[in-house]
């Protein structure tokens, strides 16, 4: 018993969450109206219960792992020429410089203008859901790293064979820092800059990003930075780990989904970069909540007081909130971690961390679905008019300037179960992560489970509180005329609650089993061989 303060430290923190609850629903995107076939309490019932069933299926079904020994080369699907690899190259920069143009050349209006369409939808939504289904595309059709290529393909023919100066070290250290500044850079010019829709500065920041990739690279080499660096470039690849289909070169192959996560290395900043993708996601659904439009005035507020003027007390504001996210899901993370760590097997709580830390992927990507599916599944048609008029001038291209947005293309209660299933399968597949890396560190069957309550308390929590939707900010006001109201509120916590005391009880027993009472795996000294591939 002497390890139940740790479980009620993990029970706060999420009931903590649970006085954002309603703002992180909306984080999800999940839009605001349907007319459910069941009580929406019910429906996070069902969610905690997928997970929790999930938990037992795997601990009972997957006794040893799978993934992890899986080949990641995988099934030879086809080979394509090096004159593809360079088309795609070469689509990739004709984009970029489009949207450089039209920010630049065309009218101001954002939604008349072509670039933040393709920045905003096609670019940070559309390229996610490709490179789930098709592998890493954005590799292919990187701008710069194609620009880089060519520049170095013809200084070397230029210079002659082994001519050029050999590039510096990418140091160890820095990991994939570089990456997580980037990432939440462009989350705060989207959802905190006041001009982070307009299309000038979209263009201006682009070139910006561009040259300073550029002069990465020719420092460091293409390939150390754009693995490192290049936070899109990272954020993309992760989320094409998940992806059945992956590529080696020109060359396509089918493996396993879930199998590319395993290989993921956990470098200094990969925590931090998961961290930054669900929170900032996390605080675009928050910052469009009723709490915090409440609490933003006083904090703007306080900041004219001290000078600043009404819009950067704003900006500072958003920028407190946000940053306050992402340490949220850090520090939910680090409870999980460090509840691992109290299993014992010689582990410090960075280590686990770092091995851990790719079971984040599928809960990003699931928030990224969940959260932008509308707007790629509505926006994303603005296409049709803007690929004729790019330019918001009145030009008509392609005969298609006067297309529309229809809206009836999907329901809202369409959309709704879509974002759902997303969140749920997101959370199912990081727990599937979790188990399979648990069974590779963890000599014992029993030790394996045990270690996965905490990663089950966490994944409950953030799936039940994401999908708290019928409570607002105005609910959380405690006056006695809202009883009703927070009486209603216990169901969509009771999950919540009543797996942590499930996970108190069981935590209770497991300490009073002996030791041999645990199952060992007979090949079970292959954790210490593990050696993850860079994912691919």
């Amino acid at each position: 018993m002497r390890r139940l303060p740790t479980t009620l430290v993990l029970l706060a923190g999420l009931l903590l969450l649970s006085v954002l609850g309603p703002e992180v629903a909306a984080a999800h995107g999940l839009v605001g109206k349907q007319d459910l076939p069941i009580p929406r309490w019910l429906f996070t019932w069902a969610a905690a219960v997928v997970l929790v069933v999930s938990f037992v299926a795997l601990a009972v079904l997957w006794p040893k792992p799978r993934l992890e020994r899986q080949d990641a080369d995988g099934t030879r699907v086809l080979s394509v020429p090096v004159v593809l690899e360079v088309l795609a190259g070469a689509v990739g920069v004709l984009l970029f410089v489009l949207a450089v143009y039209a920010g630049l050349a065309g009218t101001q209006t954002e939604s008349a203008n072509l670039a933040p369409t393709l920045v905003y939808v096609y670019f940070w939504v559309g390229i996610p859901v490709l490179s789930l289904v098709l592998g890493d595309v954005f590799r292919a059709l990187n701008p710069w790293r194609a620009i880089a290529r060519a520049a170095s393909w013809v200084a070397g023919r230029v210079a002659g064979s082994g001519e050029l100066p050999e590039p510096t070290a990418y140091p160890a250290r820095l990991g994939q820092w570089p990456a997580a500044v980037v990432i939440l850079a462009f989350t705060w010019v989207e959802l905190v800059y006041g001009n982070g829709g307009d299309p000038s500065t979209l263009a201006l920041l682009a070139l910006a990003y561009a040259a300073l990739q550029l002069v990465g690279m020719s420092l460091y080499g293409i390939e150390p930075w754009t693995r490192n660096a290049d936070g899109f470039s990272v954020y993309f690849s992760l989320f094409a780990t998940l992806s059945p289909l992956h590529w080696e070169g020109r060359t396509l192959r089918r493996r396993r989904p879930l199998v590319g996560a395993t290989r993921i290395v956990a470098v200094p900043g990969t925590v931090a970069l998961l961290a930054v993708m669900i929170g900032t996601t996390s605080f675009d659904g928050l910052s469009g909540g009723e709490v915090w439009t409440d609490l933003a005035p006083d904090l703007q507020q306080a900041f004219i007081d001290l000078g600043l003027s009404s819009g950067a007390a704003l900006e500072v504001a958003f920028s407190i909130g946000m940053a306050a996210v992402v340490l949220l899901v850090a520090g939910l993370y680090r409870l999980g971690v460090v509840g691992m760590r109290s299993i014992g097997g010689g582990m410090d709580a960075e280590m686990l961390s770092r091995r851990f830390a790719h079971t984040l992927v599928p809960i990003a990507l699931a928030y990224v679905i969940a959260h932008y599916f509308s707007l790629l599944a509505y926006n994303g048609q603005s296409i049709a008019y803007l690929a004729s008029d790019p330019l918001g001038d009145g030009s008509d291209l392609f005969g298609t300037a006067t297309a529309t947005i229809d809206y009836g293309i999907l329901t809202a209660n369409a959309i709704w179960y879509v974002q759902v299933g997303a969140l749920v399968l997101g959370h199912v597949a990081g727990l599937v992560l979790a188990h399979e890396r648990a069974l590779v560190l963890y000599r014992r069957a029993r030790d394996a489970t045990r270690s996965q309550y905490w990663m089950l308390a966490v994944m409950v929590g953030f799936t039940s509180l994401g999908l708290w939707l019928p409570l607002r900010a105005g609910l959380m006001t405690l006056p006695i005329a809202h009883a009703g109201h927070w009486l209603v509120s216990l169901l969509y916590l009771a999950p919540v609650v009543i797996l942590v005391g499930a996970l108190m009880v069981a935590r209770a027993r497991d300490e009073g089993l002996e030791d041999g009472d645990d199952p060992v795996f007979a090949d079970g000294a292959f954790d210490d061989d593990l050696s993850p591939r860079a994912p691919r």
